[in-house]
């Protein structure tokens, strides 16, 4: 990989008051070399990047996956820019289903498949430097009848979700997702590295309520952490997105921002949808959250150059409106 030369304009800051982190993901930039990404997003000023995994960039499966792993840490570094590893490659483990098989699949091996690819993530993070590695748990299968039922991981004392119970299939699912994050988990915990899973709409796992409710399953493992997706929230949450950023900051590990309507799930470029986003990172900053908020518009890779260089000042704008001293406030 031919180096870069390193840039001499100093990063922008989006506010001294408020030390907010922001990067853009890898999957908005599937167009690009992963090392012109890089490069790019350090050029215009990026914190850091949210890397997603996949043959055109990381591959994960390749066999010299620890040696790239070591260049692209070098480059990361060269370069200033943070890192979360981001696991929502389209395509990358079946060429012919979009995000499968996932932790949900009816058949064992494929289900397997998917926990060796977040195992590997979680080890690549790790040699990243990276603040986190997030996943998601997957759709219902066509064909829940194929569910097995491991009762040996139901837990008899956590409330019940009346939307997680409703269904037998459904709660068995539930059970299965834990089954299958347990070695997740557990090779995460070892890497030094959280798991951040993602709420992700017309998932298993597509609300706050439902994190809450795996978490209960799972016995809180101090490695499980949260993947929030700002548009999400407005998307289909019950509160608005500045509540759900002070509601989930206990688990708080990775965001992800971008504009959306409600009801409607389609990454937006910020200023298409209805989101008001000072209110947002006002909250977010008052966390004390202190990891990369990374702009997530992965259907905009045509134009990601140009979707990348207009987020970052519309970010900091956003940022400056924060009314002074919020960034001292608890939620």
């Amino acid at each position: 990989m031919t180096p870069t030369p390193h840039r001499t304009n100093p990063r922008p800051q989006a506010t001294n008051a408020h030390p907010l982190r922001f990067g853009y993901g890898t999957n908005g930039l599937a167009d690009l070399r992963l090392d012109d990404a890089l490069a790019l997003l350090a050029d215009l000023g990026y914190d850091g990047v949210g890397l997603t995994l996949d043959h055109m960039h990381l591959d994960p499966l390749a066999p010299d996956v620890a040696a790239r792993t070591r260049r692209v840490a070098r480059r990361l570094d060269a370069l200033g820019l943070g890192v979360t590893v981001e696991t929502g490659a389209r395509y990358v483990l079946d060429p012919r289903r979009k995000h499968g098989p996932s932790l949900l699949d009816p058949d064992p091996a494929d289900r397997a498949r998917r926990v060796d690819l977040l195992i590997r993530a979680a080890r690549i993070a790790a040699d990243l430097g990276a603040h986190a590695v997030h996943c998601f748990s997957g759709v219902l299968p066509a064909d829940p009848t194929h569910l097995a039922n491991p009762a040996h991981l139901a837990d008899p004392a956590a409330p019940a979700n009346p939307a997680a119970t409703a269904d037998p299939a459904e709660d068995t699912a539930w059970k299965r997702l834990a089954e299958t994050l347990t070695p997740v988990l557990d090779a995460a915990t070892h890497a030094g590295v959280p798991l951040a899973v993602e709420p992700e709409p017309g998932h298993l796992l597509a609300t706050l309520a439902d994190f809450h409710h795996l978490r209960r399953i799972l016995g809180d493992p101090p490695a499980l952490g949260l993947t929030l997706d700002i548009g999400h929230c407005q998307c289909l949450e019950p509160m608005p997105p500045a509540d759900c950023v002070r509601a989930a900051a206990p688990w708080l590990r990775h965001v992800q921002i971008e504009d959306m309507r409600r009801g409607h799930h389609e990454h937006l470029p910020f200023g298409d949808g209805e989101i008001d986003f000072p209110p947002v990172l006002e909250a977010l900053a008052a966390t004390g959250y202190q990891a990369l908020t990374v702009v997530e518009l992965p259907r905009h890779s045509h134009a990601g150059p140009h979707f990348a260089a207009q987020s970052l000042p519309f970010l900091h704008r956003a940022a400056r409106a924060i009314p002074a001293g919020a960034e001292g406030s608890t939620p």
